[in-house]
Order: structure tokens, then sequence, then C-alpha cells
């Protein structure tokens, strides 16, 4: 069997991440090595997890592009459902996320906003489709 498990995020504070995404989307901390070189959120069956980029280095010997706050975002989102996406917009914003796309109506219904996270990523709040 063949399961989907886990999205691994590099980044420069695996704390610091962790309690942007705990605080914002109230995703628990599964786990975090006594380093604080690695995590992972309790998000469902697909765990949120974060690995420093020293870390991340030493497992990824060709190199990868990393998350700039002064670049656009990678082509790759993260997301997450609510019924109030004015509110969870509003909270990600006061833990540090920057908006990246106003909330808007597509014209199926669904109401969408993007958010960058403190390490760059891009972030999709909204409802679920109809």
């Amino acid at each position: 069997m063949i399961k989907f498990k886990y999205v691994i995020l590099y980044v420069e504070d695996v704390e610091k991440s962790m309690n942007f995404y705990q605080d914002t989307f109230d995703t628990p901390i599964k786990f975090i090595t006594p380093e604080k070189d690695y995590g992972e959120l309790l998000t469902g069956e697909t765990s949120l997890s974060f690995a420093s980029v020293s870390l991340a280095s030493s497992n990824i010997k060709e190199g990868f592009l990393s998350s700039k706050s002064e670049a656009k975002p990678f082509g790759i989102e993260l997301g997450f459902t609510t019924d109030d996406v004015e509110k969870l917009v509003a909270k990600a914003i006061e833990n540090g996320a920057v908006l990246y796309e106003d909330i808007t109506v597509k014209p199926w219904g669904q109401k969408v906003a993007y958010i960058k996270d403190t390490d760059n990523y891009l972030v999709e709040i909204c409802t679920e489709i109809q």
C-alpha cells in the first residue's frame, strides 16, 4: 500500500515555524527533535513537517532553492479550509504572515485568500468547495 504521508518545509527556525502554524491553524505539535531541527504537526492523516535548512542540506547533497522572504513564493501552496476566511486571514497576519492575495469569491462560490507564511511559503485559506 502507498500513502501520501507528509510534506516537509525547509526553514531556518523549525520551532518558530511550527509555532506559527500551531498558533494560526490550531495544528498541535506531534513531535520535535531535541535539536529542534525537525518536527511534525498533527494535521490529519498527512503530516505537515519542518526540517532545518542545515538538516535538509545534509540530506539533499545536490542542494535546493531555499525560500527567501524577499522573493516571490514557490509555485506550490498549502491549503487550509475554514468557515470564516476573514477571521483566519486576520489571525495569520497577527501571527506574522503577509497578505499576498486578498479574499475573493470564485465563480463557483468558494471564498479564497492567499498569505505568505513567516518563511515565505504560500498558503491558501479558503472555504470548502460546495
